[in-house]
């Protein structure tokens, strides 16, 4: 039986700043257009960590019975791998998180509007279907790209909108750099995978670049995530404060470049979380600002 120790490394706490910064960001675009809504800006961030928590759940159950986990392996807590907890209670668990999801979702849909709630639906289906199921997407290389437009796009544009009621410009351009810090979390994360993944058959897209390809990807994701972030100053010019970030930046970039494998990259993970968290933060403080 599992303590609630291993439950809480089971929801891998550190993927949590895909869910917050995402949300603060949106929130930072309503506060600086003037139509922040508190209350709305909780439930957005009460759905994204539900979505967080549940698919981490369900990338434990369903990576545990394919065999493609092992206690061997590097990296957070493995309830069902490790044998902590028994596989059903791993995917009750999952479950519970995408119901949690859904109720706070339709609070979300009847204040704003009905179309949302095929964006929620969604997202539900890409957590599940991101490892479960008999043709998982993760495991043809299109994490990545499920990651950038749901805790990207989805998220920052959504919770613009059910505070706003309209998205400006500069809210769909704010959403890029999200999502690339996003996508930079999963793409070191599968970096230090690729050994263990390539010999158990899942193919990332990691696996699918290779070593050096997917370090090149890494970097790209988090210069982008800069360039694209300052691209935003015509409406918001405290969006620069994003730069104080950047000695954040240096720590994991020395890793990956300098082809570092195994347990320093899951240092490295931790050092790219703390980064997405300041970066979002000082670029929500930007864009509330603007």
């Amino acid at each position: 039986m599992a303590t609630v120790s291993q439950w809480v490394a089971g929801a891998r706490p550190r993927t949590l700043p895909n869910s917050v910064v995402p949300v603060a960001t949106g929130t930072g675009v309503a506060i600086g257009v003037g139509g922040a809504v508190w209350w709305a800006a909780l439930l957005a961030l009460g759905v994204a960590l539900a979505l967080q928590v549940g698919v981490n759940y369900a990338n434990d159950y369903s990576d545990g019975i394919r065999g493609t986990d092992t206690e061997e392996r590097t990296g957070p807590t493995r309830l069902t791998a490790a044998r902590l907890a028994a596989p059903r209670q791993v995917l009750v668990a999952a479950w519970a998180c995408f119901a949690l999801a859904a109720v706070l979702g339709l609070a979300v849909v009847a204040v704003s509007s009905w179309w949302l709630l095929l964006v929620g639906a969604a997202a539900i289906v890409a957590a599940w279907f991101y490892t479960g199921g008999n043709t998982p997407y993760g495991y043809r290389g299109l994490g990545e790209v499920s990651v950038f437009v749901f805790f990207g796009l989805v998220a920052v544009v959504g919770t613009v909108f059910v505070q706003v009621g309209s998205v400006p410009w500069h809210g769909w351009v704010a959403a890029v750099p999200i999502g690339l810090l996003s996508c930079s979390v999963l793409v070191i994360n599968n970096l230090r995978d690729i050994p263990t993944d390539s010999a158990t058959g899942k193919v990332t897209l990691a696996v699918r670049l290779g070593d050096r390809p997917t370090r090149r990807l890494y970097l790209g994701c988090l210069v982008g995530a800069f360039a694209i972030a300052l691209g935003t100053f015509p409406a918001a010019p405290w969006a620069a404060l994003v730069l104080l970030a950047l000695p954040l930046a240096l720590g994991p970039i020395r890793r990956v470049a300098g082809g570092q494998t195994g347990r320093d990259l899951v240092a490295g993970l931790g050092e790219t979380g703390r980064l997405q968290m300041v970066f979002g933060l000082l670029f929500s403080g930007g864009l509330a600002l603007g």
